[in-house]
């Protein structure tokens, strides 16, 4: 059984204040974690749980929120801290009701635009996170190219090497992390991103303010953040106007995104199998197709 009293004790010393929540309201808290939101007639936090083993995976996660909310931009839930409770661990958070209608998508795109104007001198993050329930390594590098090849691509062919797709995805996904540097014909800042950009981490307050969540940071090229929003469903025209209207795109970003979503359905491959198979080999097929 989850000891709540010691969640609830744990949040306390991390916010500086009594906090008693009464019983435990479930909601939905995606595929990997189970979440609840505790209430204690002042505040109302939104917590998720996982196995104890995980609490670097919440470590992270706060660590992200953290990162974003410090550039002061797009609206993200703020951490209150991360612990172990007996054999779970967990996060704390603000807990952010969201309006069951449409929000201001513009908005969204304008102030992502601003998030991403906060960079740094490296590619990668000062410490790995995962995206989904996967391992994300985020060493850093100087050279945009080499980390998407030896942090992003590489990594994920590797691990869909040991998941038991070789053959033509290992043959064809090896020629293009020797080439695929040809179609970064651009010298990206490395801005912060998400790094998990899809609609369902993106969702808006009562008053239709845009709210990111479920984080996997790094720096990187904004355009891959980009291209996440265009994958899954897509964030919709008056967003993407938006975004480019704050901070246009440059030349071949409709080539680059597919080289950006190919770690993303790798990813999906490796997480939920090979209904993704077909899919990540015809994306690999049409960036070679560029390269000849």
């Amino acid at each position: 059984m989850t000891d709540w009293q010691s969640i609830a004790d744990q949040i306390a010393t991390a916010s500086g204040g009594p906090f008693s929540p009464g019983r435990p309201q479930t909601v939905g808290g995606g595929c990997i974690n189970r979440a609840v939101v505790l209430d204690d007639g002042q505040r109302r936090l939104f917590v998720k749980l996982n196995a104890a083993d995980l609490v670097t995976m919440f470590e992270a996660e706060a660590a992200g929120l953290a990162e974003m909310a410090a550039t002061d931009s797009i609206r993200v839930p703020v951490p209150v801290c991360t612990g172990v409770a007996g054999h779970e661990s967990f996060i704390a958070m603000e807990y952010i009701e969201l309006g069951g209608g449409r929000g201001d998508a513009a908005e969204a795109g304008r102030q992502l635009a601003a998030m991403h104007r906060c960079t740094r001198e490296r590619f990668g993050w000062d410490r790995d996170n995962t995206i989904g329930s996967t391992p994300q390594p985020n060493r850093e590098h100087e050279d945009w190219v080499s980390f998407w090849r030896d942090q992003r691509l590489g990594f994920q062919l590797e691990l869909a090497g040991r998941n038991g797709y070789r053959g033509r995805l290992q043959q064809r996904g090896g020629q293009l992390l020797d080439r695929f540097g040809a179609l970064i014909d651009q010298d990206p800042a490395p801005s912060l991103l998400h790094g998990d950009l899809w609609g369902g981490n993106l969702g808006y307050a009562r008053g239709g303010e845009p709210v990111i969540f479920d984080p996997a940071c790094y720096y990187g090229d904004r355009e891959a953040d980009l291209a996440m929003t265009e994958l899954f469903g897509g964030f919709g025209g008056q967003f993407r106007s938006a975004y480019e209207d704050a901070w246009p795109l440059p030349a071949g970003y409709q080539v680059r995104k597919q080289l950006y979503n190919l770690y993303h359905i790798l990813n999906h491959l490796n997480l939920f199998g090979g209904g993704y198979l077909s899919q990540a080999e015809g994306m690999i097929d049409r960036l070679l197709a560029e390269l000849r």
